[in-house]
């Protein structure tokens, strides 16, 4: 018969104790987790109606650098209509007068977020030409047809001249609705935050210059 001394008891006891702290370690971190990512989400809806009608407040207070703009696609609408309208915050202006049309091809930087949340302070950024700091000079950049983007952003286009570089607050209705992207990378009822810049644009039929020849020149 094998014996255990009070040694090897002690150990195994403070092995066990170990164990069952371990155990409820990995519990505790696997509920938090499943807490963080439930919350993410919560409410979303309300959070970006509520972070949206916030924006008012900033017009109202710099009416200079923020502007509201109504939705081409709106023939007419209320102030108390708050959805068909975009907010812009201007960062830097351009030159020339002419603007976009929806039929024109652009040439965008641009990078595109939510509102933030609690993992994504700054919002999650699902889509774009920025790696990193937003910068004319490091940043690559797109071509897109005006009629080509989301109520929203082709509104803000068409409102830009060559140079230009916006935020651009784009609500829910003008962007992808109740259901969201179909890649489920924006969840339906988003508001769609868009820091953009309008490099250059060309009209139907035309050719733009390409974009590498311009910043050298």
């Amino acid at each position: 018969m094998k014996f255990i001394s009070l040694r090897q008891l002690k150990q195994q006891g403070q092995l066990f104790i170990i164990g069952c702290l371990s155990c409820i370690s990995c519990l505790f971190t696997s509920c938090t987790k499943e807490e963080t990512e439930a919350g993410e989400w919560d409410n979303w809806q309300q959070r970006n109606e509520a972070y949206f009608a916030s924006l008012a407040d900033s017009l109202s207070t710099n009416p200079n650098q923020w502007q509201r703009i109504l939705s081409f696609s709106q023939s007419a609408a209320t102030s108390h209509d708050i959805d068909k309208y975009i907010y812009v915050k201007k960062l830097e202006n351009g030159e020339g007068g002419e603007s976009p049309a929806y039929t024109d091809s652009v040439r965008v930087i641009y990078q595109g977020r939510l509102i933030p949340s609690a993992t994504f302070t700054e919002g999650y950024v699902f889509d774009g030409t920025v790696y990193g700091k937003f910068s004319t000079a490091t940043s690559s950049t797109t071509k897109l047809l005006v009629s080509g983007t989301v109520d929203g952003f082709s509104t803000a286009l068409q409102h830009m001249h060559r140079g230009d570089h916006w935020r651009v607050y784009i609500p829910s209705t003008l962007g992808y609705g109740e259901e969201g992207s179909s890649t489920g990378t924006i969840p339906g009822y988003s508001v769609i935050i868009f820091e953009l810049q309008l490099i250059d644009f060309s009209h139907a039929g035309e050719t733009m210059p390409a974009w590498s020849s311009r910043r050298n020149r």
